[in-house]
């Protein structure tokens, strides 16, 4: 008895000891399906960067990332993807080895949290590092931002090549499928993942919801201030541009020629010369990097235009939530004419977009009514073009799943953007980014942070369930019964085809 009596004190010991000094896990280390990160832990976040999610030859499709050893370092972002920079985004890249992304979550252990993936907009430059997420992260959610190729790198066609200008799509779905494989290692649900952009990361939301190989990578999606369905009227984004009838849907027949017509200002005669030159070269030709801000429909990745398809009820049956802010053109105008001290000559730019409806708009909206020529302009294009295209997309999304229509309406939303004029931008395009994540550049006022707190409430609720609303928040209906407006003070549902004149515009 003596002998099982200290045998049992021996063991018991043991495992007491084994237990004491069994190293705990490190929380600054996840490991991944193809190796573990090392990212860094502040205050009430864990943030992991310049995680390699796939790689890509140019212009091919990309591949999930290899397998590494060890532990790799996750503590600063990956390369950027080519980009020149303009003159509101003073950033430049040249280095087409730059499929990575980042990864937010709150600090404290959990487990099946919301998943959010969001794409950054502009189709020609920026990465997701620049999207600080800490807020979003708070409400417990995890987020991941990503880097996917821009401008001529993923937009080009050329006869040779499979899927021409799908190639930043085909991004996006890769770092989807990354998404789905590895959420629950930072402690998301991978079987709830929401997918949200703004303008251009926006746009390619209305691809994924067509495109055939996303069924199944997302769960939701919110869309601020996207292009789906949106034309462009003679001259409306850039002065003397002709009129279009998709804002970036392009077949794949007239990007390949733009392609080719851009391989003979590079000196190359085949896509062997095309895929040898160096990238700042490519970088060089004048406008090369906007012109391919496009992605193109009739092959593989998309069949058809997002907005047809949409148009025809083809389209994966997600919940949605989407909108735009009130003075959607007032950014694109200013730049155009006030930062570069010219004044628009309104009554011609009319005649020019609309040609013999001129006169009736003219009257609809008559430039007394504005303190400048610029200010009437904006105002017809954000009706015209923005409003009239959110609210196309929105009614007929809604008629096969939950869609919550918005309209960012603070028309004294500071400008983040290193832009200086006195121009009056009021809910300018992209303005609810700092209310959505945090900008250093930027300085709320006490009644604006209340409605940045409400707005991230109802994006990380609507990520949680398909379902903004929430205790403490103003009612939001579905889109059907009207449009929510968010304003500091003044959150408060809308007729968003009244305010914006579609009944004229229609």
């Amino acid at each position: 008895m003596r002998t099982l009596l200290a045998m049992a004190v021996l063991l018991t010991a043991c495992s007491t000891t084994g237990a004491a000094t069994a190293p705990r896990p490190d929380p600054a280390v996840v490991k991944t399906d193809t190796g573990a990160v090392r990212g860094t832990i502040s205050g009430e976040h864990r943030l992991f960067q310049g995680i390699r999610y796939a790689t890509a030859e140019r212009w091919a499709a990309p591949r999930p990332a290899p397998a590494w050893r060890g532990v790799k370092d996750a503590t600063k972002p990956g390369g950027m993807c080519p980009q020149v920079g303009s003159a509101y985004a003073p950033i430049s890249s040249d280095t087409e080895d730059c499929l990575f992304l980042n990864v937010t979550t709150p600090a404290k252990a959990g487990t099946g949290r919301p998943v959010m993936v969001w794409l950054h907009g502009d189709g020609a430059l920026g990465a997701g590092h620049f999207s600080d997420a800490r807020k979003l992260a708070e409400r417990g959610v995890v987020v991941v931002t990503i880097n996917y190729r821009l401008g001529v790198f993923s937009g080009f066609g050329h006869p040779g090549l499979r899927d021409s200008g799908t190639y930043g799509l085909q991004d996006q779905m890769e770092a989807l499928r990354w998404v789905r494989r590895n959420a629950a290692a930072f402690g998301g649900n991978a079987g709830n993942v929401t997918v949200f952009g703004v303008s251009y990361g926006a746009l390619a939301i209305g691809g994924l919801l067509t495109a055939p190989a996303a069924k199944g990578l997302f769960d939701r999606a919110i869309m601020q201030s996207g292009e789906t369905m949106m034309d462009m009227p003679a001259g409306s984004m850039v002065p003397g541009l002709p009129a279009y009838p998709s804002f970036a849907w392009r077949p794949e027949a007239e990007v390949i020629a733009m392609g080719e017509h851009f391989a003979e200002q590079l000196g190359c005669p085949d896509l062997e010369c095309l895929r040898r030159l160096p990238v700042k070269k490519i970088l060089e030709v004048p406008q090369i990097m906007n012109a391919f801000q496009v992605y193109a429909y009739g092959n593989g990745v998309l069949p058809d235009s997002p907005a047809t398809a949409i148009r025809e009820g083809r389209f994966h049956r997600v919940p949605v939530l989407a909108g735009a802010t009130r003075d959607e053109q007032s950014l694109f105008v200013a730049m155009n004419y006030d930062m570069q001290g010219k004044t628009p000559d309104y009554p011609k730019l009319v005649r020019e977009a609309f040609g013999a409806k001129a006169p009736q708009i003219l009257r609809k909206y008559p430039v007394s009514r504005y303190k400048s020529p610029s200010m009437a302009w904006s105002a017809v294009l954000t009706d015209r073009m923005w409003a009239r295209a959110t609210h196309e997309q929105n009614t007929l999304l809604a008629e096969h799943v939950p869609v919550y229509g918005y309209e960012f309406a603070d028309r004294k939303a500071p400008m983040f953007l290193p832009l200086e004029t006195d121009f009056a931008w009021g809910a300018y395009h992209a303005a609810d980014l700092a209310y959505v994540f945090e900008e250093k550049e930027v300085s709320l006022s006490a009644a604006q942070r209340k409605l940045s707190g409400q707005m991230i409430d109802y994006w990380t609720n609507f990520a949680r369930s398909g379902d903004p609303n929430g205790r403490g928040l103003p009612a939001w209906p579905q889109v059907s019964s009207g449009t929510l407006a968010l304003e500091p003070g003044a959150v408060r549902t809308i007729d968003y085809a009244a305010r914006h004149r579609l009944g004229f515009w229609k």
